[in-house]
C-alpha cells in the first residue's frame, strides 16, 4: 500500500496544481489581454500623439518657412529700394556734377579766350615797347655818332687851325732888361 502513495500524493498535488494552473491561466489570460489592449491602446495614443506631433511640427516648419521667406522677401525688398534710392541719389549727383562741369567749362573756355586775347595784347605791348626802346636806342646811337662826329671835325679844325700860321701866336717879344 505504501506503493499507491508515492503515485497517489504526485497525481493529487497533480490535481492540486492544475485546479490552481487552470484558474489561473484564465486570469493570466484577461490579464495578458487586457495588457495586450491596454499596450495597443497606449501605442494607438503614442502614434495619434506623434502623428499630431508631427503635424504641429510640419506647420510649425511651415510657418518658419513662411515667416523666413517672408523675411527674405522684405529683406530684399528693402535692399532694391534701398538700392534704387542710392541709384536715384547717385544719378541726381551726377546730373549735378555734370551741369557743374558744364559750366566751369563754359568759364574755362571763356577764360581761355580772354588770357589769350590779353596774351595778344601784352605781346603788343611786348612789341611796341620793344620798338620804342629801339627807335631810344637808335636815337642815343645817332646822338653819339653825331658828337663823336662833332668832337671829330672839331679835333680836325683845331689840329688844321694849329698847323695854319694865322693862328699861330707871334713870338713872345724879348724881355726887357732892366
Amino acid at each position: 500500500m505504501k506503493k499507491w502513495l508515492y503515485v497517489l500524493a504526485p497525481v493529487c498535488m497533480l490535481a492540486v496544481f492544475m485546479f490552481f494552473y487552470l484558474s489561473s491561466r484564465a486570469d493570466a489570460k484577461a490579464k495578458e489581454i487586457a495588457h495586450q489592449q491596454q499596450v495597443d491602446k497606449d501605442k494607438a495614443d503614442a502614434d495619434e500623439k506623434k502623428h499630431i506631433a508631427e503635424m504641429k511640427a510640419r506647420e510649425d516648419a511651415e510657418k518658419r518657412e513662411a515667416d523666413r521667406a517672408a523675411a527674405d522677401a522684405k529683406t530684399a525688398k528693402d535692399k532694391q529700394d534701398k538700392y534704387d534710392a542710392d541709384m536715384v541719389r547717385i544719378k541726381e549727383d551726377a546730373d549735378k556734377a555734370n551741369a557743374l562741369a558744364e559750366t566751369f567749362s563754359k568759364q574755362v573756355s571763356e577764360l581761355t579766350i580772354e588770357i589769350d586775347s590779353l596774351n595778344k595784347q601784352k605781346d603788343t605791348l611786348t612789341r611796341e615797347g620793344f620798338e620804342e626802346a629801339k627807335k631810344v636806342e637808335l636815337a642815343e646811337v645817332g646822338r653819339r655818332n653825331a658828337e663823336l662826329e662833332i668832337q671829330r671835325l672839331v679835333q680836325m679844325i683845331s689840329d688844321r687851325a694849329d698847323q695854319s700860321m694865322m693862328a699861330k701866336m707871334p713870338p713872345a717879344p724879348p724881355a726887357k732888361e732892366s
